[in-house]
């Protein structure tokens, strides 16, 4: 559900965007092309058409964006914590020195002298 109304925000922006890139600020814009009289829609119902759309577009773009909030996906972590808090308590000490066995050869033989003790 979230995806289709992502995708129905994208659509309606884009909309949006052809809409108020073909208005003009000073009343021209689409409706400066038809001069001529026997147009269907009049040069005042041009501007009326696409004012409208544009709030309508508009008013789509709001609903559809605090609609849109319900369906954000959610991850539910097992025992309610968060993946970071998850990773912290997971994580291995870099500072920590891991304890290997010792060899069944180590115990027999001599330890080195250190450089210190050759003073």
């Amino acid at each position: 559900m979230y995806t289709l109304i992502t995708v129905l925000l994208f659509i309606i922006c884009i909309l949006l965007i052809l809409i108020v890139l073909v208005q003009n600020s000073k009343g021209g814009g689409l409706a400066s092309n038809f001069q001529a009289s026997n147009q269907i829609m009049g040069v005042r119902k041009t501007t009326d058409f696409l004012e409208k759309a544009t709030w309508g577009l508009a008013g789509a773009l709001l609903f559809l964006s605090i609609v849109g909030t319900a369906f954000i996906p959610r991850d539910v972590q097992s025992g309610g914590q968060s993946a970071i808090k998850d990773q912290i308590q997971n994580a291995i000490d870099p500072n920590q020195v891991p304890s290997f066995p010792a060899p069944a050869d180590a115990k027999t033989a001599t330890p080195a002298a250190s450089p210190d003790s050759a003073k």
